[in-house]
């Protein structure tokens, strides 16, 4: 039976420990810990040597692929939130609610007004004649040209909420087109106060003020 040099036992020992650190950073690899690096006694152009420059590679490359993903991922998220911010922007502007006078609320409603929009409408004129206690709101429908039977019963109902609230709610702006869709409807305006003009509608809100001391 031969012997095994001494020479050639360190070498397979050596060689073994390094396929064992091997092992644990391709482990650790696996866990995601890409803060390992090999460094082996073996040449670059000895097959263990070759290997560990691989795995080195491969470790680098991942770091490179996660930083860019990072990145990627924040500039996902800046974006996201800019156009989340822009939305909430022109949702703001798409419903303006303005407060003319003292206790005085005027919510111009400029174009189409489909189910979706009148819900955020009434909830936006709502939520403001409640944080400002208004005591009027003006209802302005100078950018309205035609009105439709289901935009009628939104703007209705609009109003109505205005006045559950306690505030007197007075429309202006009402032109031919939309008067005959009411008419035409059957619809009872409820006492709903309706004037040519916003102006016209500010002074009744200002001499009604008066009349009752608030003045």
């Amino acid at each position: 039976m031969s012997s095994i040099s001494p020479g050639i036992q360190n070498l397979r020992e050596e060689l073994d420990s390094s396929i064992g650190t091997i092992l644990e950073v391709l482990q650790s690899v696996g866990r995601g810990d890409l803060t390992q690096e090999l460094t082996l006694n073996f040449p670059e152009d000895h097959p263990a040597g070759a290997l560990a420059q691989s795995i080195n590679s491969m470790i680098k490359a991942l770091n490179v692929a996660r930083e860019e993903s990072a990145d990627t991922l924040h500039e996902l998220s800046r974006r996201i939130e800019l156009i989340e911010r822009q939305r909430e922007a022109i949702e703001t502007l798409s419903v303006p609610v303005i407060e003319v006078w003292s206790g005085v609320l005027c919510i111009p409603i400029v174009g189409v007004l489909d189910s979706r929009r009148a819900g955020d409408i009434t909830q936006a004129l709502m939520n403001a004649v409640v944080r400002q206690k208004a005591r009027y709101a003006i209802i302005d429908l100078t950018g309205i040209e035609i009105m439709d039977t289901t935009s009628a019963d939104h703007f209705l109902r609009m109003a109505r909420s205005v006045t559950l609230l306690g505030a007197r709610c007075a429309l202006s702006g009402i032109n031919p087109n939309i008067a005959r869709t009411i008419i035409h409807m059957g619809l009872d305006l409820g006492g709903l106060k309706s004037f040519r003009t916003m102006r016209e509608a500010l002074q009744f809100c200002v001499k009604r003020d008066r009349a009752e001391g608030r003045l």
